[in-house]
């Protein structure tokens, strides 16, 4: 082993070299066994749930598919926040405001008698004409969510109806259930219009098909939308109500084209044949508005992901 002595001013030099050493990693040390700093309440801050609203279209009978969607969201403890409804979707977003289970409005929708809702016009006794009522309709409804105001629900609540006068698309947030149903669902020609506070209503249908904008108006984070409107081109058009409800189909549709594009998820059951009137088909409508909520299920699990990763934005 060959040893080499340093001279003694370098000894000296590297002991200081070494003792300074020395004190410079017990400070870090002692430093990294100090209690981290506590994270700032900001960064503690838990996203609260979105908001989910769903916006139930219209489509006369074809409306019992929005059960089959809400029956999937429930299956997925998946809860809307508010729902908002337009002509058929008003009658099911009523009932199922009330806080009922998807499962108990199935049981309610099967064993629904048309004639229960059905009350024969004149058409020539008034100034509007129409061939049915709505006093039935009204009525009925009243009864399914126990007379219940519409600010009254468990579940916030929006029924979308027509201004006859301007044309306008008017949201009910509060008042009687069943009056704003009836609005929402008087079919020009069909039923007579819902008279409101010396106003006119007529189908929601006609200003907002699938109310996606109402929906985001009253809160929610993510939308869903349901559209169960015809197809004109599968609708056959014979008589005078074929062409009326045709015109309305299509006025429809092109009206959802302005609207679609706000909703986050949109739910389309597949029901090609199935006609407003066919109420015996209610079961193949709720089933296919099951498959089709099925289909979308992923993208709005994702669409919730999403939501908690988004940047807040301090209001």
């Amino acid at each position: 082993m060959i040893s080499i002595k340093l001279p003694k001013t370098l000894q000296m030099s590297i002991q200081q070299i070494i003792y300074v050493s020395s004190i410079g990693i017990l400070l870090l040390s002692l430093s990294a066994c100090q209690t981290p700093k506590a994270p700032s309440a900001t960064n503690l801050a838990v996203r609260k749930p979105p908001v989910i609203g769903i916006a139930l279209g219209g489509g006369a009978a074809r409306g019992f598919a929005h059960i089959g969607v809400l029956k999937v969201l429930e299956a997925n403890q998946i809860k809307p926040g508010l729902v908002v409804g337009t002509s058929a979707g008003s009658v099911i977003a009523s009932v199922y405001a009330t806080g009922i289970t998807a499962s108990e409005l199935n049981r309610i929708a099967i064993n629904l008698d048309e004639a229960s809702i059905t009350d024969w016009a004149n058409p020539f006794s008034n100034k509007f004409g129409g061939v049915i009522k709505g006093d039935a309709l009204q009525n009925h409804v009243n009864k399914l969510v126990n007379n219940k105001l519409i600010d009254q629900m468990e579940i916030p609540l929006g029924i979308v109806a027509t201004d006859l006068q301007t044309g306008d698309a008017i949201l009910f947030r509060r008042g009687d259930t069943g009056q704003a149903v009836r609005a929402s669902s008087s079919v020009p020609g069909i039923f007579s219009p819902t008279r409101i506070s010396n106003r006119d209503y007529v189908d929601g249908g006609l200003s907002s098909p699938i109310p996606i904008r109402f929906t985001k108006q009253m809160g929610a984070d993510i939308v869903i939308a349901v559209n169960i409107s015809s197809d004109p081109s599968d609708q056959s058009v014979a008589g005078t109500f074929g062409v009326l409800l045709q015109t309305t189909t299509i006025m429809g549709r092109n009206i959802s084209l302005y609207e679609m594009p706000l909703a986050d998820v949109i739910v389309v059951p597949k029901l090609p044949s199935m006609k407003g009137t066919d109420f015996k088909s209610r079961n193949s409508a709720i089933l296919a508005g099951e498959e089709a909520m099925q289909e979308q299920l992923e993208l709005l699990k994702k669409k919730i992901d999403d939501y908690y990763m988004r940047p807040k934005v301090s209001k």
